[in-house]
């Protein structure tokens, strides 16, 4: 049985249809990129597995309707990433990430010695280690957003939904953070994820879904699903594509089309 699965899946936003007839079924312990151009629907879609948004048609998680999912259970098996984050009051870092903990502990109950271990954990791997005591407004947008992920690695969910997370890191952040994201890929996790750059969803990503103007273009491998024909009709760019040593998939744009 497929993990997330959709059939005819619509959301309208303000009253303008958003999502138009989706269907497909993404199965468990696989990395599933999210492609498109801006305003395709890409955080929608990501929203709505999420539980965070109304929508009609059939949509499910594990063989049930998303909508059905009390927020606890749905917090225990599904971490969001945001592209972006504002906070009102500052935090300090650990406790900011500790918060991805409470979905598994009760109303009453404190975080204990294990919680900070897993913390501390997340955060050495995104390389912030000794940011424990870090006040979070002191930090630049980069290391904010490192932060958030940490907070969705101790949350420890089985399905990881990111939306564009490493929009505000630099090259290395960007790869260091796809990698380990590829680890636990590898180690039987499943993600959902809104990629930016074609070239390093073609890398990472197992399975890529295309989204154009609310509707699922194209799905499958990505060497089988980015094509000069697809960067033409989607993205609206000539391009050439081949396969490198270096890379799984280059794409060399030559120019915009009208």
């Amino acid at each position: 049985m497929p993990l997330v699965e959709s059939s005819g899946l619509q959301v309208a936003l303000g009253g303008n249809p958003v999502l138009k007839g989706l269907a497909f079924a993404l199965e468990e312990g696989r990395w599933n990129g999210l492609l498109g151009p801006n305003g395709s629907g890409k955080t929608t879609l990501l929203r709505a597995i999420s539980g965070l948004i109304p929508y009609d048609g059939s949509l499910l998680l594990d063989g049930r309707d998303v909508s059905t999912w009390s927020r606890r259970a749905m917090a225990r098996r599904v971490a969001f990433v945001r592209q972006t984050h504002s906070i009102s009051f500052d935090f300090r870092v650990m406790d900011l990430v500790l918060l991805g903990r409470a979905p598994h502990k009760s109303l009453l109950s404190v975080y204990d010695h294990a919680d900070e271990s897993r913390a501390s954990d997340a955060l050495s791997r995104l390389d912030l280690e000794g940011f424990e005591e870090r006040s979070f407004h002191s930090l630049s947008g980069g290391e904010q957003q490192r932060v958030f992920l940490a907070q969705a690695l101790v949350q420890e969910a089985d399905l990881l939904i990111l939306d564009e997370p490493t929009t505000y890191l630099d090259v290395h952040h960007q790869f260091e953070f796809m990698e380990h994201v590829r680890s636990l890929v590898q180690a039987g996790k499943t993600v959902i994820g809104a990629v930016h750059d074609l070239e390093m969803a073609a890398r990472f990503a197992d399975h890529l879904m295309v989204l154009d103007r609310g509707r699922l273009v194209d799905q499958g491998a990505p060497a089988a699903v980015l094509t000069p024909d697809l960067l033409a009709r989607v993205f609206r760019m000539k391009a050439a594509v081949s396969v490198t040593e270096d890379a799984p998939l280059r794409i060399d744009y030559a120019r915009p089309l009208s």
